[in-house]
């Protein structure tokens, strides 16, 4: 019995000593471990934007919509008089028809302009929406007026004004794969911000014809 236990024990120290040899290379320096597939996975952008996906029975078409999301509250290109003390935010949405994300119809682009200054509006030859994405400059049309009316949900009131246009997909497609965006609409002109390119990016990313 006790040449058994010896015999046994003799064994497991041999089979630890080849598993830590196994461990090492050459050189006696720990071997390479292979990362687990969680970590190979690619992070999440970091954009801080919501995005939501429905579908619309009346209209009959899935959308993918990025919710408000912030651009700017004053610090932005342009003309002073148009942009200072005024904050600055967008919508975009992907309009599929029916059941599926292969082919989207159109874009949807939606800005929202907030002022302690009712003077801050945009009158109706003031609306056209021009984007320069990267060296490429779009003419998007006249944006349609929303809404506009005083947010009395804050401490103070506030101007709002919501304005909107229809893009093709294609356009918007490049748009969203820019580097650098910047947005006129009359006189008021601003820049997107990385994470707000990024978000866009994202949305884009949720349609498989890109």
């Amino acid at each position: 019995m006790k040449r058994i236990t010896i015999i046994l024990s003799c064994g497991l120290s041999l089979l630890l000593q080849t598993s830590t040899a196994l461990t090492k290379n050459e050189t006696g320096a720990p071997a390479y471990v292979f990362p687990s597939t969680a970590s190979l996975m690619p992070r999440p952008l970091d954009h801080g934007g919501k995005i939501e996906m429905k579908y619309d029975g009346f209209n009959r078409e899935t959308i993918v919509t990025l919710k408000r999301m912030l651009i700017t509250c004053g610090a932005a290109k342009g003309m002073e008089s148009t942009i200072h003390g005024t904050c600055v935010s967008f919508v975009a949405s992907l309009h599929c028809p029916g059941v599926q994300l292969d082919h989207v119809r159109y874009a949807k682009l939606q800005l929202i302009f907030e002022s302690k200054d009712w003077d801050r509006r945009h009158p109706l030859d003031e609306r056209d929406l021009a984007v320069v994405a990267d060296d490429e400059q779009f003419k998007l049309g006249t944006m349609a007026l929303v809404k506009h009316g005083v947010d009395r949900t804050q401490l103070i009131d506030v101007m709002r004004e919501v304005l909107d246009v229809s893009v093709p997909y294609q356009t918007f497609n490049k748009i969203a794969r820019a580097q650098t965006v910047e947005m006129k609409v009359g006189k008021t002109m601003f820049e997107l911000q990385e994470k707000n390119i990024a978000a866009l990016r994202d949305l884009n990313n949720r349609v498989k014809l890109q």
